[in-house]
């Protein structure tokens, strides 16, 4: 391989291995503008697109050690980022819905790979914050509850005190 091709295959590689996950869509009949705007979205979403090679695709992810994409053909873009596949995935699925294009091929995350319905699945999935609050929620109830329940006996014997120390009416 020649030396700058090379060169592109490491750098590929490396934003690979920087990134929990990957999707890769064929981007054929987008025009410039609009994949302008389907990188301003992505990039709101701390992510990024590029355009690639299929066999750069290929190479760097063997040797990012991710698993054998399959059989990649037509125009490739990749979308990768820094954590949170979720937001990547919906700004993806809504832009597909509101331009028809691109098509999804498939998504990596963990290293294994996703097919096209489990890319849009994690597409409906809450975003990143508010599955954190629902787990600190869930997390929170029973120890309030246990802090209610402790506290109980005292507040009956606090609230008897009370009542036998004011005066009868």
């Amino acid at each position: 391989m020649r030396p700058e091709k090379s060169i592109i295959v490491d750098e590929l590689e490396t934003k690979l291995n920087a990134s929990p996950y990957l999707l890769v869509t064929d981007y054929t009949g987008l025009n410039v503008g609009q994949f302008t705007e389907l990188r301003k979205r992505l990039s709101e979403a701390k992510a990024e697109c590029h355009v690639v090679k299929n066999t750069f695709l290929r190479k760097a992810a063997a040797k990012a050690g991710l698993p054998e994409l399959g059989d990649l053909k037509g125009q490739t873009a990749v979308i990768y980022g820094d954590k949170d596949v979720a937001a990547a995935a919906k700004v993806l699925k809504s832009f597909v819905a509101e331009f028809k294009k691109p098509e999804i091929k498939l998504g990596v995350l963990d290293r294994a790979v996703l097919s096209v319905d489990q890319v849009q699945a994690i597409a409906e999935l809450p975003s990143r914050e508010v599955l954190l609050a629902k787990l600190l929620g869930t997390l929170n109830s029973p120890a309030a509850t246990l802090v209610r329940l402790l506290n109980e006996p005292a507040s009956s014997l606090a609230r008897v005190l009370k009542a036998k120390a004011e005066p009868a009416a």
